[in-house]
């Protein structure tokens, strides 16, 4: 056991030593492009707004289906309540 553990955290630290190592990533080639030529700085505020609205669909359909999931789920079992307490008072 002491010994896997040793070797992941081997792996691990050898993997993270090689971080600085690496060249730091540039914008996307569009955005640097937009960044460059645009006095304005009216195109990256576009593509940002595009980004945030391509999250939000997401985020908004399955939120949606979580509520209504939900929602459903707690009208079955207020049923089910419902259906149990009157079985006991006929009883």
């Amino acid at each position: 056991m002491f010994r896997r553990i040793f070797l992941i955290l081997a792996i691990t630290g050898i993997l993270t030593g090689f971080g600085p190592l690496v060249g730091s990533a540039d914008a996307c080639p569009m955005c640097k492009v937009a960044v460059e030529e645009d006095e304005e700085n009216l195109q990256p505020r576009a593509y940002m707004y595009s980004i945030l609205f391509m999250l939000a669909v997401p985020a908004t359909l399955f939120g949606g289906i979580g509520v209504g999931l939900y929602r459903m789920n707690s009208k079955e079992m207020a049923a089910v309540e419902a259906d149990e307490l009157t079985d006991a008072q006929g009883e």
